[in-house]
């Protein structure tokens, strides 16, 4: 099976592009690749799910203790062909100024060759003592190739002899510049996948550019490694609940580990639109709302004042529910759009959303509960991440952060059957999957014995 990790020396060096025409070219090829990020990205996961037509999944050595790391590898790569795990920013960085959760270090948890993405941008010779520092920076790096991105065929027929001599890698070849295949950015980094509406044939080309410019044969000898020793899948359990799952383009942000461990913890998700459905689901005991862009949608959210009506209605009448950073913004008050029009929103918790037009509190931290609720025990540790140019007036005090000696505050609003607060949340290999349907099957009895 081939598996390796695609790294560069920094953000902006192409790894999104050349993971998504490898693995529309490992497809093309009949290889049946399978896809992991590096880190808390959703955004690019759902990119290699446009190429694959399956799940991408999420590796965390932050969120996720590295024995679940591991078993997540193993259980997605499971009757796959080939494995392509893309990194985040500089490969050996980290949480602050640290290589944990980094994507050198999930190379080393995972034992992975590296293909290391390098853009020859005004340097030559100087790009050979930069890879080489990369190399020699930690005793065992795993850089096994190197691939040129952005570049020409006479610069690469140039390079790749010096860098070959230089490094002692091998040079696997380049991806030339192709501007009609380029993908717009915003203030999250790179559009998503469904709002490119040409996508496909950008990746296609992306591809095929690829196929003719990559030495497969020494790819295929670098990275082949036996397939990960299977794992026993996780007993299925039957709790017969239903929860609602708020997705479309407003709430786009959801962990498909998170998804898929809540089906094992015996939850039917039933997903949904709030911005273009008029009512929740039927005979749901539980509601899920993810992050994404509200805020760009906040004048159609606002406008299906019937969808607002109704999960006000469900949250302050006890059903089960959970909203995260862009969930969190839609149960506030209001909600500011781009211009700073704010919209009304579905009024649940007491905050204004409002656009702050910088990262606030951005990164991962360290959670602890105040008291006992629907997903928590007092006292509990779980890390957590936040990335949002937005903010609210009012970010409750159910949950104290810490990020460093320095940088501490309180968030969150918490209760029996709510948890809302601007924090991401990694359910994998916690307890929270479990809870949520247990508290999900609480409500269906407690509204049962109403009826009876």
């Amino acid at each position: 099976m081939m598996q390796f990790v695609i790294a560069a020396p920094r953000s902006g060096s192409g790894k999104t592009t050349v993971t998504c025409a490898l693995l529309a070219a490992l497809k093309k090829r009949g290889m049946d690749p399978c896809a992991f990020k590096s880190g808390p990205d959703y955004i690019d996961p759902m990119f290699h799910r446009s190429v694959l037509g399956v799940e991408s999944h999420n590796l965390d050595l932050y969120l996720s203790a590295k024995n679940t790391v591991r078993e997540l590898y193993a259980h997605y790569t499971a009757g796959h062909g080939a494995v392509v795990c893309e990194g985040a920013m500089g490969f050996y960085d980290g949480q602050g100024l640290t290589t944990r959760a980094s994507a050198w270090e999930l190379a080393d948890a995972l034992d992975l060759p590296v293909l290391l993405v390098v853009q020859p941008k005004g340097a030559s010779v100087t790009l050979a003592a930069e890879i080489q520092g990369l190399v020699h920076f930690k005793p065992e790096s795993h850089i096994a190739g190197i691939l040129l991105n952005d570049c020409s065929e006479k610069l690469f027929r140039m390079l790749k002899p010096l860098l070959e001599t230089e490094t002692g890698l091998p040079v696997l070849g380049y991806l030339p510049r192709l501007p009609q295949a380029m993908v717009e950015s915003r203030h999250l980094g790179l559009k998503t996948a469904g709002e490119i509406t040409d996508l496909a044939q950008k990746i296609g080309l992306l591809a095929d550019a690829l196929e003719a410019n990559l030495d497969w044969a020494t790819l295929e000898a670098l990275t082949e490694r036996p397939a990960p020793a299977p794992v026993p899948p996780p007993a299925l359990q039957t709790a017969g609940v239903r929860i609602a799952v708020a997705q479309d383009k407003a709430f786009c942000f959801a962990y498909a580990e998170t998804l898929d461990c809540l089906r094992t913890a015996g939850a039917e998700l039933v997903f949904f639109s709030p911005v273009h459905d008029t009512a929740l689901p039927e005979d749901i005991c539980g509601l899920y709302l993810p992050g994404g862009y509200p805020e760009l949608y906040a004048r159609p959210l606002s406008e299906n004042k019937t969808m607002r009506d109704a999960i006000r209605d469900a949250v302050n009448g006890g059903l089960p529910t959970v909203a995260e950073c862009g969930g969190f913004l839609y149960l506030g008050q209001t909600l500011e759009d781009a211009s700073g029009t704010a919209w009304p929103m579905a009024g649940v918790l007491p905050g204004k959303g409002v656009k702050v037009g910088r990262l606030v509190r951005f990164g991962y931290a360290d959670m602890t509960a105040k008291a006992d609720s629907l997903l928590f025990h007092a006292g509990e540790h779980l890390y957590i991440h936040e990335f949002h140019h937005w903010d609210s007036t009012d970010n409750g005090s159910g949950f104290s952060v810490w990020k460093s000696e320095k940088v501490q505050w309180e968030c969150g609003f918490a209760s029996m059957s709510l948890y809302a607060g601007f924090p991401h949340l990694y359910w994998a290999g916690t307890p929270l999957p479990r809870r949520f349907v247990s508290g999900a099957k609480f409500y269906q009895r407690q509204k049962r014995n109403t009826h009876d």
